[in-house]
């Protein structure tokens, strides 16, 4: 069995509620998340899974509930967390080694080098090449190797699987499952399989 590489902790969220231009998003909405565990969050188009996201992350502030963090001391849930969102958040004028050595400054924690996170993902001869240039399916594999350039235990996933081919897929669903060997935690919004197993599904909405 891999060695845990993360302290023993719990993000739990208790009757969250999500309220948008004064309409209810939703409401009640609770989990509990620890090391080495997985949630499939579901729901339909418009239903608040990348608000709750938001609110995790510290985007969105939640009209009611409470969102948690035990076991890390003082860090604060956004410097515990891994976030990628819709939107890659890349610097196109930038290299793709650029990019990730941007990342790895301002998150702190080091993991691995930029060219060993592209290498991990698929792309070892991407990092001279400005992002820009890349193609939707590449630039979505750069801004998941920023997952592997911090080492932080919770993940927070907004569609994944979005603009990657089968293969991609299953590279990331592998990089994953041993993010969840080593202790770590992966809350992932999606609208289809993650390749997980054990994975719990969190549906919202009806």
């Amino acid at each position: 069995m891999t060695q845990s590489r993360f302290q023993t902790f719990a993000l739990t969220a208790e009757a969250l509620v999500c309220r948008r231009g004064g309409r209810a998003i939703f409401d009640g909405v609770g989990f509990r998340l620890e090391n080495g565990e997985a949630i499939a969050l579901t729901g339909r188009n418009g239903a608040g899974k990348s608000s709750l996201i938001a609110m995790l992350c510290g985007r969105l502030r939640p009209e009611a509930g409470a969102i948690k963090l035990d076991g890390l001391g003082d860090i604060p849930l956004a410097e515990a967390a891994h976030l990628v969102g819709h939107r890659d958040g890349l610097k196109t004028a930038l290299t793709a080694a650029e990019n990730l050595r941007f990342a790895e400054e301002l998150l702190g924690q080091p993991g691995l080098t930029p060219a060993e996170a592209l290498a991990t993902v698929g792309l070892p001869h991407a990092g001279p090449l400005p992002v820009g240039y890349l193609s939707a399916g590449q630039r979505r594999r750069v801004a998941l190797a920023r997952l592997l350039v911090a080492s932080r235990p919770i993940w927070l996933l907004d569609e994944p699987m979005a603009a990657l081919d089968v293969g991609s897929q299953a590279m990331l669903s592998q990089l994953m499952q041993s993010h969840l060997a080593a202790g770590g935690a992966i809350l992932a919004a999606t609208h289809g399989p993650l390749g997980l197993d054990g994975a719990r599904e969190l549906r919202i909405g009806p």
